[in-house]
């Protein structure tokens, strides 16, 4: 099984470039699957109707979030009938925090969960929670898409799911690690997968705006930032057991 999973989608510059950029990917790879994350897709927070039927449109096969999954409310009108993965470690929320597809007779399992470091110490453990859910359905391959702030979470689930997730994927900090490998046992693995969205901006925000907020300790919202664009991911065949980052520019400057 081919995947190709592209990390965080920011904004309509994000959704532009990945559309420009999916026939290259898709000719190069020759991907079974398509997987993104699309927590930040609606102008940086979130996910609407509209843009998850875009996406869709696409060919994607799953969108995962994070933090900001709850960042447009609109989500809460169809999140339980879509192909989104919300963080699993919300007990008690809406959606699902995993997904079973079937491909050619196999079971690809899709989880995503947030890190609690520097983020939500409220949440359940992720380490135990994706355990259990992997161990309890027993998929034929796994992805654990890792949203967290700290690194050291990121390494120490994906040491700790070796053997037992096909793939951990860290997303979250928008800045792609020159870390992957297959860890001792087995998993592949990345920190973090980097974004799809500005090139020159800050993370995806309009870099005038957080340098201000550096500086004076304060500014106004966050927009995003316009102009040159990137698309960051990962290539994953679990047959060969590869795992291949790949970072395209736009030519708009």
């Amino acid at each position: 099984m081919r995947i190709l999973f592209i990390g965080d989608i920011y904004g309509q510059l994000g959704i532009d470039m990945l559309k420009d950029s999916l026939p290259t990917l898709k000719e190069t790879y020759r991907p079974n699957l398509i997987i993104i994350n699309g927590e930040n897709a609606a102008n940086g927070r979130g996910m609407t109707l509209k843009i998850y039927k875009e996406l869709m449109g696409l060919g994607v096969a799953a969108i995962t979030m994070g933090n900001w999954v709850w960042g447009n409310r609109e989500i809460f009108d169809f999140i339980d009938e879509s192909n989104i993965v919300r963080p699993i470690n919300f007990r008690e929320a809406k959606g699902k925090g995993s997904l079973l597809i079937n491909y050619n007779g196999k079971k690809l399992l899709i989880i995503n969960v947030l890190g609690r470091t520097f983020m939500n110490a409220n949440l359940t453990c992720p380490f135990l929670t994706v355990e259990e859910e992997i161990k309890s359905i027993n998929p034929d391959f796994s992805i654990v898409d890792i949203h967290a702030e700290a690194t050291s979470e990121k390494v120490a689930l994906g040491h700790y799911l070796d053997g037992l997730a096909t793939a951990v994927l860290g997303t979250h900090t928008h800045i792609q690690t020159a870390d992957e490998r297959i860890l001792p046992k087995g998993t592949l693995y990345i920190t973090d997968v980097g974004m799809t969205g500005p090139l020159n901006g800050v993370i995806g925000v309009k870099k005038s705006i957080v340098i201000d907020r550096f500086l004076n300790g304060f500014s106004i919202p966050n927009e995003v930032e316009v102009g040159a664009a990137q698309i960051n991911g990962v290539y994953l065949d679990f047959t060969t057991k590869k795992i291949e980052r790949f970072h395209l520019e736009s030519e708009t400057v």
